[in-house]
């Protein structure tokens, strides 16, 4: 739309008042609201997914997803992409981004995984790394936004930079106050020497923002109802005095708040990731596939209104459900093989409004039997879980670097970490160990309190020893 109304702009106007105009006609076309695209984190660790040839006429044939994202550029689902009209967004690894901050390194990967297979194949975005600022690994920081800078130079030298844009994908740990959501804040030092540069890049390219909220990871069992858009009394922001029904608006405003603090409120958030998964360990509360279905439908539903959030209405908001597959071989809790919305032999788990009208017969009818029921409190209450007799601490010795690791991961899953943010009643003492400590409690509580919850790749340890202080309660 954008492109044919330049064309009428007539050639006397400036430069200057032609970038005005151009500027205005986004601000409008994204701010009110262009049609939200729903698409799938097309996800491949397993052992027994079909061929990707097979996906492709899948998901053409039978269902509405009209764009996918990679996690990687893999030439097989590249070429069985070709003629289907859907778009497709690749990803370089985060081991790659040092290299391609030279420009020749650059531009020899945009010529081996991008431009043999445009346009037949529609390639629109390339994801610079995955949560890259969560790894707290310098060098990969250090090089992130000049890898984007190149890979754009090399997108412009071979005239692809109009139709593919180059972004990168953060968890919500970039937060250092997400609650409430308009304190939203990126984390200090983040800000100023990474974010700031990178939101210039995205400004100056037409670019999104990409986040990966889930509220699955930051409700307890008296909050399900506010984190699956059902029906809730709502929670206020005491400083807007805005109402917000669900955790998602809540998530995705405190990122709007963070950028508008740098003075970024012009640029496009986009949900690179979020689903709910349909299988979990026992202890979990609020896991199956109807209550998956019912999460990935209500998400669909509501980004696709043009309703938008308090701080952002009437937008929509390109989505990517996580996942397309069940993956078998991810490693962790049961919950993380289970997220896709499919199963290998490509047999729905459950239906979320994806599926055409002719393949919704292959819908299996309650697949999975619903646990018992939970009652539900009908103000809100406490979001600690329940008490027990056991804590997740960092191990004697455990190096500072994996602990901060440990840190970003879970508050960027969206799990209360307030109390170890400045002001809180854990911040003191303000050591990367201490606020490790209630971090990974936080998560060992929240997953159930099962051993492996708390391995943190074998930094953590359970003890029976409560190791909460003053007013500083670690949950057990």
């Amino acid at each position: 739309m954008i492109t044919e109304m330049s064309k009428i702009i007539p050639r006397m106007l400036s430069d200057s008042v032609f970038d005005i105009v151009f500027l205005l006609l986004c601000s409008s076309f994204f701010m009110e609201g262009a049609r939200a695209g729903i698409g799938v984190n097309y996800g491949t660790v397993a052992d027994n997914l079909p061929p990707p040839a097979q996906v492709a006429h899948f998901l053409l044939e039978s269902t509405t997803i009209d764009r996918i994202r990679l996690f990687d550029a893999d030439p097989d689902i590249l070429k069985a992409f070709a003629n289907t009209g859907i778009a497709i967004t690749v990803t370089v690894p985060n081991d790659l981004i040092p290299q391609l901050a030279k420009l020749s390194n650059a531009q020899d990967w945009v010529r081996t995984n991008v431009e043999p297979y445009v346009p037949a194949t529609d390639i629109v975005r390339i994801l610079v790394g995955n949560e890259v600022l969560a790894t707290a690994n310098r060098l990969l920081l250090g090089n992130l936004v000049m890898s984007m800078r190149m890979l754009h130079a090399a997108l412009a030298n071979a005239s692809l930079d109009g139709r593919i844009k180059v972004s990168t994908p953060h968890s919500l740990g970039i937060l250092s106050s997400s609650s409430p959501p308009s304190s939203g804040k990126f984390r200090q030092g983040y800000d100023v020497h990474i974010l700031r540069p990178l939101l210039n890049f995205l400004r100056e390219t037409g670019s999104p923002f990409l986040v990966n909220p889930y509220p699955f990871f930051g409700f307890s069992k008296d909050t399900l109802d506010y984190a699956l858009f059902r029906p809730n009394a709502g929670v206020m922001d005491e400083n807007s005095k805005l109402v917000y029904t669900n955790m998602l608006d809540g998530q995705l405003d405190a990122v709007y708040s963070a950028m508008k603090v740098l003075g970024f409120t012009d640029i496009e958030i986009v949900i690179a990731e979020t689903g709910w998964p349909s299988l979990c360990d026992s202890t979990q509360v609020g896991v199956d596939a109807k209550t998956a279905a019912e999460y990935n439908s209500n998400l669909i539903r509501h980004v696709s209104s043009g309703a938008g959030t308090p701080l952002m209405p009437k937008r929509t908001f390109e989505t990517y459900i996580f996942a397309l597959f069940n993956e078998n071989l991810k490693p962790g809790p049961t919950c993380e093989r289970n997220f896709g919305l499919f199963r290998p032999d490509m047999t729905p788990v459950y239906d979320a409004g994806i599926l055409r009208p002719t393949a919704r017969s292959s819908v299996p009818i309650d697949p999975i039997p619903a646990p018992s029921s939970v009652t539900l409190p009908t103000s809100p209450v406490s979001m600690s879980p329940p008490k027990g007799t056991q804590w997740c601490l960092p191990k004697t010795g455990a190096d500072p670097d994996a602990l901060q690791r440990n840190i970003d991961y879970v508050c960027g899953l969206g799990l209360e970490c307030r109390p170890i943010e400045e002001g809180g009643a854990c911040f003191l003492p303000n050591t990367v160990r201490a606020h490790a400590a209630y971090a990974m409690n936080a998560y060992y509580q929240a997953m159930g309190g099962n051993n492996y919850d708390c391995d943190f790749k074998g930094t953590g340890a359970v003890t029976a020893i409560d190791p909460s202080y003053g007013k500083c309660t670690y949950h057990g």
